[in-house]
C-alpha cells in the first residue's frame, strides 16, 4: 500500500483537471476564455494536460478591446500555435462599430466595461453553453462569492443570491435554453499558487510580467504605461521607471507596479511580501466600490 499523498500544487491541479474534464462531459459546447494573461494561460496549460495526447476540445476565445499590450497578443498567437488551439476572437471595435456600445469619452475614457457586450455577443454567436474563465476567489470579494459552476440567466446575467450548492465536489449544470455557464476550475489557487505552478511546470509568460523599464505615469493610485491609447493630462508626469505587471488587461486601466523581480523565483519572493491583492493595480476596480461586482451582474467575466 502506497503512502504517497499528492502535494498542495499537486491538489490543485488535480481539482482544476476534474472540473475542466466534467465540463467537457456536462456540455455540448464550451470555450475557454483566453486573454493572455497568466490566469488563462495557466487555464490552456492544464487544459492541455487534461485532454492530451488529444486536442483541446474547445476553442480558446479572446474578447479584443483593441487597447491591449503588444506583448500580450503577440504571446497570445505563439501559445495558440503551440497548443494547436481554435482562436475566436470577439472584437469590441467591431461591437462599436455596429452601434452595440458607445466609445466612452473623456481624459479617463476606457474599454474595459465595453468587453461585456462584445462578450455576450460572442457567446450567443457561437452558441457557447459554458464559458472556462481564469477567476480566482482571492483576486477580489467579488470573485469570492463564485462557485466553479457560476449559473448566467438568458441575458448573460449573474445573480450572486442565486448560486447553487457544490456538495462534495458535485456540479449542477442543468440550464434552460438561452442561459449558459461560466465555469472556474483555478478558483482555489491562490496568486502565489499560480507562481509556484508556473515555476514547477516552466510555463512560458508574456515578458510583461517581468520587471523591465517602461514610461508609465500616475492616475489615481496606479502606475499606467504610456501608449497611443491613454490621454496623458498636463499634470501628469511621464517617468521611465523599473516595472512589472501583477495582471494583464485593457492598457488604459491595468497598472505596473515598481518592481526588479526580473524571474520566478524573484516574483514568488515579492508575492509573498506583498500587502495588496493583484487587481489592487486595476484603476477599472477603483470606479465605486461594487465596479466588479456590478459589471459580473451585467454578464462580465
Amino acid at each position: 500500500m502506497s503512502n504517497y499523498s499528492l502535494s498542495h500544487l499537486e491538489h490543485l491541479e488535480a481539482e482544476a483537471i476534474y472540473v475542466l474534464r466534467e465540463t467537457a462531459a456536462q456540455f455540448e459546447n464550451p470555450a475557454l476564455l483566453f486573454s493572455g494573461g497568466k490566469d488563462s494561460i495557466i487555464m490552456a496549460h492544464l487544459a492541455y494536460k487534461a485532454f492530451y495526447p488529444a486536442k483541446l476540445p474547445f476553442p480558446l476565445v479572446h474578447v479584443d478591446t483593441g487597447h491591449n499590450f503588444d506583448e500580450t497578443i503577440t504571446f497570445r498567437d505563439r501559445f495558440v500555435e503551440k497548443v494547436r488551439a481554435n482562436l475566436v476572437v470577439g472584437s469590441v471595435q467591431e461591437s462599436i462599430d455596429k452601434g452595440r456600445v458607445a466609445e466612452e469619452k473623456g481624459p479617463y475614457a476606457s474599454r474595459n466595461a465595453l468587453q461585456t457586450v462584445t462578450l455576450l455577443d460572442t457567446i450567443e454567436e457561437n452558441q457557447y453553453d459554458a464559458c472556462l474563465g481564469g477567476g480566482r476567489r482571492d483576486e477580489e470579494k467579488a470573485r469570492a462569492k463564485e462557485r466553479f459552476f457560476s449559473h448566467r440567466d438568458d441575458f448573460g446575467q449573474w445573480d450572486p443570491k442565486n448560486q447553487r450548492p457544490e456538495l462534495w465536489n458535485i456540479f449542477n449544470g442543468r440550464k434552460q435554453h438561452g442561459e449558459h455557464f461560466r465555469v472556474f476550475p483555478i478558483s482555489n489557487w491562490t496568486e502565489m499558487d499560480v507562481w509556484q505552478y508556473i515555476k514547477k511546470e516552466k510555463i512560458e509568460l508574456p515578458s510583461i510580467y517581468f520587471a523591465h523599464h517602461r514610461d508609465v505615469f500616475e492616475r489615481n493610485g496606479s502606475l499606467l504605461a504610456v501608449t497611443e491609447h491613454v490621454n496623458i493630462q498636463p499634470d501628469e508626469v511621464v517617468e521611465s521607471r523599473l516595472v512589472r505587471f501583477r495582471t494583464i488587461g485593457d492598457a488604459t486601466c491595468t497598472g505596473a507596479v515598481e518592481s526588479s523581480a526580473a524571474t520566478i523565483d524573484d516574483v514568488i519572493e515579492e508575492v509573498a511580501a506583498a500587502r495588496q491583492t493583484e487587481r489592487g493595480t486595476r484603476s477599472d476596480d477603483k470606479r465605486s466600490e461594487t465596479a466588479m461586482e456590478d459589471r459580473k451582474k451585467e454578464g462580465y467575466f
